[in-house]
């Protein structure tokens, strides 16, 4: 209320006094290995350790750098522990040593680092969380490419996975977070000078991940989280000091969204203010429940989504007093609204949104958006909602404006039909304020009327019969109008606000709808249910019961705020809905003493999880359209559920029948081609053992020959599973030199020729070509690609490679005039163990020589595909292998 003074927000005090009780944590967060964290660390630890801290070092990893092992110096270290891996004696951070010494500060280094099997948590973020609890401030070091929401970013940036991963909750429960930042040229000469890696490492490193893009681009990441991470502190300390703001520490944009035309355009307006100023846009809706019933906000709030702002829509009756709210509750500093088109009482009263806003939103910047071009004109303005007094100030106002009606009138209108006159104030207090204000206008127009107008006048005497049917006439008229117009309007204001909760219901549908990953759709629950209960709300899905144990356990999955999360005692509760597909805690008739109200969200299977309310006040229940939408968000989340699970199920079930299906392949892969070779080799053996000295010189030299070709023939079959392996665990760094294309294919063809007895015919175009591959597995690929040609053409048949010039790239095409591949085949070429129908009749094969070459070349940087027929009569395939021209 306005005059009140400020009040701290009780979720921001709450994440206070639950850190209070846990150790720091410290990160010291870096753009990429090498810019110094670990030292930083280490200088900030020798600092605190001469003011008289007891500081700790549980793990540093050197790496064999002698630097940062002299940096450590004479900080105490923590012995680790040995663990016992596959044969293999390795050491670890020991958990329970550091719980034991208890210091003050304790150094882990590497967050992201997973912990050897056998130790008790998986990850060693995990340890920090058991140090924490247990009250020991922690420092750690991690890159930002560890968040767990930036790996796939950082793999579409750099090309390399990253395997470990950090969840970002636990960068946003940091109490500080320190970015270390250097220019990625220094980085770059650093990685040169042999001051992060091994010379041999960093070689490779320098042609891979540190490439200067690459840690351009993972810099801003660094920049832009960190900026987050300010940002959210400064906010959470307005929070809890009930500081208004905003605070112009950095700028964020609010878009306000109404149900116009102009609403778009606004929105596009906003998205490139925030561009230029590189600040997070928020695209707010303010519904009233006054508001027309047809106008459609949702296609300006898809359009804010898709053009990446966060979107927000509150209810509100005073338009100008939620936006500054929701400004000030999101530390905005730049508003950008349109111009729109009010009616000429409001431009004329100065009480348009614009003019509102530029006299009392004196804190923030004002962008105002022209109004779009040929827009359509409204034709009535939206109503404006009116504090519950101005009705009982307003009644007087209109009777006493019939009376000067009906004074004008008089002894031109009979004094019976003056009367009439008096139904208008009635009607118009009745629709406008309600059946009560009607009544009171009727009681009010009859004196009036009986007081002025009636004989005889200036008394409240009723004189004859006439005037007593007239008024008995007149009061049962106004009350019935009183009546049925309070209820009509009554029911237009409930019809408007069904339509509001209606509105939000599909706009939540689409949000359930659109696509994202679980975890999306347990916040969006949380977040409606959040705006329905007017508090913090929680997704709980169910684990499977224990041995012993019948009822399943509730787990925390999502909450709004993120720090909020249910008591032990409300947890009880849970427990119980969950066990009997009821509502329970606070408002219910189960453990009402709880904390948290908890519902079940049920399906026609079984229970999908509970939604947990922190309602404000013991025996406060949510009402009326509230509580129907939250009906409503139950029976919709649950739904949505159940389709992401089977989604899952569906993923899991085709992930099992590909991998069964190559398992089928690659049994029967080994079947054939090991037991024909081995055949062979066993067979030549056993002859030479049992015949030997009887077998003429020849005789053995055919035998020991066809040994030792299907020797080789094995050896080459385990080296493409070996090859395949490392591919699919991306593991090949090509050696990168200049190569002349020419000399690679005419070597390679004379290679595959020899093994054939055959002739390649080469056709060279483009011999000053040369761009940088690696040269072993170029010949690999050519190799691979003409011995098929060569195995899969008829023995007189005819296989031409070609080299030519493709614009900026090179193209390298291996021709023959075999069977050909079917239409159909073509796309599964290259998957490993496929083998096409025609060809797997012409020659048998593993299936893997041209996965291995789809793999290679594209480790190189290249591509390749697959062309069939190219004969005209109906045979014959076409390889091409295109790389970036030198």
């Amino acid at each position: 209320m306005p005059g009140e003074p400020a009040r701290p927000d009780p979720d921001a005090l709450l994440a206070l006094a639950r850190r209070e009780g846990r150790g720091r944590l410290k990160v010291f967060l870096g753009a990429a290995p090498g810019v110094g964290k670990t030292m930083e660390m280490l200088a900030e630890a020798h600092r605190r350790r001469a003011g008289g801290s007891d500081v700790v070092v549980g793990i540093v990893e050197t790496h064999g750098r002698a630097d940062t092992q002299a940096a450590i110096g004479d900080l105490p270290i923590l012995p680790r522990i040995r663990i016992e891996y596959r044969g293999q004696a390795l050491e670890e951070f020991d958990l329970d040593a550091a719980l034991a010494r208890r210091p003050q500060i304790l150094l882990l280094d590497e967050l992201a680092h997973t912990n050897v099997t056998g130790s008790r948590h998986p990850k060693r973020w995990q340890d920090v969380e058991e140090l924490r609890e247990a009250g020991i401030e922690v420092w750690t070091t991690m890159n930002v490419q560890h968040l767990e929401s930036l790996s796939e970013a950082v793999a579409r940036i750099t090309g390399v996975r990253v395997a470990e991963t950090v969840p970002d909750r636990v960068l946003a429960e940091a109490d500080a977070v320190e970015l270390i930042d250097i220019p990625p040229a220094e980085l770059i000469e650093r990685m040169r000078q042999g001051r992060i890696y091994r010379p041999d490492q960093a070689s490779r490193a320098l042609r891979g991940f540190f490439k200067e893009g690459n840690l351009a681009a993972l810099r801003e990441m660094a920049l832009r989280r960190t900026a987050e991470r300010v940002d959210a502190d400064v906010t959470g300390y307005m929070r809890a000091n009930a500081i208004a703001g905003p605070w112009p520490a950095g700028d964020r944009v609010m878009a306000l969204i109404g149900a116009d035309p102009s609403a778009e355009l606004v929105v596009r307006e906003a998205r490139r203010v925030a561009d230029a100023l590189k600040a997070p846009l928020v695209a707010l809706h303010v519904e009233r429940p006054t508001a027309d019933p047809s106008a459609d906000p949702g296609p300006a709030l898809r359009l804010a989504e898709q053009l990446g702002a966060e979107t927000e829509t509150v209810a509100d009756d005073d338009l100008p007093s939620a936006i500054l709210r929701e400004a000030r509750t999101r530390n905005a500093t730049h508003l950008v609204i349109g111009r729109g088109r009010p009616g000429w009482w409001r431009r004329l009263t100065g009480r348009t949104l614009s003019a509102t806003l530029l006299r009392e939103a004196t804190d923030f910047t004002l962008h105002l958006v022209p109004e779009p071009a040929r827009a359509p004109r409204r034709l009535r303005a939206e109503p404006r909602a009116l504090p519950g007094w101005a009705g009982w100030a307003a009644t007087p106002a209109l009777v006493a404006a019939a009376t000067a009606v009906g004074i004008a009138f008089d002894g031109v209108v009979p004094e019976g039909a003056l009367g009439m006159v008096y139904l208008v104030p009635i009607v118009a207090a009745a629709v406008g304020f309600g059946p009560i204000q009607g009544a009171f206008a009727a009681a009010l127009s009859f004196l009036a009327w009986n007081f002025l107008f009636l004989p005889p006048r200036y008394t409240l005497t009723i004189a004859g019969p006439q005037d007593v049917v007239g008024v008995v006439v007149f009061a049962l008229v106004a009350l019935l109008l009183a009546g049925t117009t309070g209820g009509l309007g009554r029911s237009v204001r409930a019809a408007r606000a069904r339509m509001l909760g209606l509105r939000r219901l599909v706009e939540f549908s689409r949000r359930l709808g659109a696509p994202g990953d679980k975890g999306d759709l347990l916040l969006a629950i949380a977040e409606e249910a959040s705006r329905i209960a007017g508090g913090p709300a929680c997704i709980l899905l169910l684990l499977p019961p224990l041995p012993g144990e019948s009822a399943p356990e509730p787990v925390l999955r999502a909450s709004v705020p993120i720090s909020v999360e249910p008591d032990e005692a409300s947890m009880a509760a849970a427990r119980w809905s969950a066990a009997n597909r009821r509502p329970a805690g606070r408002g219910t008739d189960t453990l009402p003493a709880a904390a948290w109200q908890f519902r079940p969200m049920r399906t026609a299977h079984g229970l999908a999880g509970l939604v947990g309310l922190r309602l404000p006040e013991v025996g406060v229940p949510l009402e009326g359209e509230a509580d129907r939408a939250l009906d409503a968000l139950l029976d919709q989340g649950a739904v949505a559920l159940e389709r992401a699970e089977l989604m899952e199920e569906r993923a899991r079930s085709e992930a099992r029948a590909e991998t069964e299906v190559l398992r089928t392949a690659l049994l029967t892969s080994l079947g054939h081609d090991l037991k024909t070779p081995l055949t062979s080799i066993r067979g030549a053996i056993g002859t030479l053992r049992t015949a030997g000295p009887a077998l003429s010189e020849q005789t053995r030299a055919d035998l020991l020959a066809t040994a030792e070709e299907e020797t080789e023939r094995l050896s080459r079959w385990i080296s493409n599973i070996l090859d395949m392996v490392r591919i699919e665990n991306r593991q090949i760094e090509p050696r990168r030199e200049t190569v002349d294309l020419a000399d690679a294919l005419e070597t390679a063809a004379a290679r595959a020729g020899r093994g054939h007895g055959r002739e390649v015919v080469l056709d060279i175009a483009a011999r000053a070509t040369a761009p940088r591959l690696d040269p072993a597995l170029l010949d690999q690929v050519l190799v691979n690609l003409l011995d098929n040609a060569l195995k899969f053409s008829a023995p007189a048949g005819r296989v031409v490679a070609r080299l030519s010039r493709e614009g900026p790239e090179v193209a390298i095409t291996v021709e023959d005039d075999g069977p050909g591949i079917p239409r159909e085949d073509l796309h599964r070429v290259f998957d490993p163990f496929f083998r096409a129908t025609r060809t797997d009749r012409v020659a048998a094969g593993s299936g893997l020589g041209l996965a291995i070459c789809r793999g290679l070349v594209q480790a190189m940087g290249g591509r390749i595909l697959a062309e069939s027929p190219v004969t005209p009569d109906g045979g014959g395939t076409r390889m091409v292998v295109r790389f970036p021209g030198g």
